[in-house]
């Protein structure tokens, strides 16, 4: 299945391409107009977003929503981290207003978080969430990644490297978007698999291996209520 994915950051259609495997991506036609980020939450952004691909292009759509919550700031900039330095800020402005904003002594705990939309046209609406928790760099080091990855020391790692600094496997493996990313993939394989008609062979067997664990589990339980 090809899913259209409404962003015009060229860094998230490089990212959640690799990540959404066995799903391909298809950028968000040019005319098709992304909806302001308006939203109080990130659920919010990423659906606003997901339902405009979808109602435009008649495909199925996902987008995301996500940013950076540091708790010496209250859990700021959140859902203002793509324009913490103001509207058009780049990713390097508005890193260097977090770090000019949390004291060096201070509580350097931060948690990139994020929200992950599919909505199929006029149909299905899923939303699944990622986190990755770390802590604050003084200053910003590595070449990878984007946004505030250079300043981003993940607790995910033993030693001190920053977003930036990893390799793209490693930073896929324990990244917000990319555990958003694996969930949703889940959610979409067992929905295929469920819609799917058994073959031959698994209606002769009564359903699928799946529907035969399934009752499995439902006999055992009621067996445990009768004894019960």
């Amino acid at each position: 299945m090809r899913l259209v994915l409404s962003t015009r950051n060229e860094h998230k259609l490089r990212e959640l391409s690799a990540l959404m495997h066995p799903y391909e991506l298809d950028p968000l036609p040019a005319d098709v107009q992304l909806p302001p980020e308006t939203g109080t939450t990130f659920a919010e952004n990423a659906l606003k977003k997901a339902r405009v691909a979808a109602a435009e292009t008649g495909r199925p759509a996902i987008a995301d929503d996500s940013g950076i919550e540091a708790a010496a700031l209250g859990g700021a900039p959140g859902v203002w981290s793509a324009r913490y330095a103001g509207e058009g800020a780049t990713d390097e402005e508005n890193l260097a207003k977090l770090l000019s904003e949390v004291p060096e002594d201070g509580d350097r705990r931060v948690a990139y978080v994020c929200a992950l939309a599919y909505v199929e046209p006029g149909g299905r609406e899923e939303v699944v969430y990622g986190r990755c928790e770390g802590r604050l760099a003084v200053e910003p080091r590595g070449d990878g990644g984007f946004g505030y990855d250079p300043a981003f020391i993940p607790d995910d790692y033993p030693d001190d490297r920053t977003m930036a600094e990893l390799e793209p496997a490693e930073k896929d493996a324990i990244s917000h978007r990319g555990r958003a990313a694996r969930e949703l993939v889940a959610k979409l394989v067992a929905a295929e698999e469920a819609a799917r008609p058994p073959g031959p062979l698994e209606a002769l067997l009564g359903g699928s291996s799946r529907d035969r664990r399934r009752r499995r589990i439902a006999a055992a339980a009621r067996r445990r209520r009768s004894r019960g």
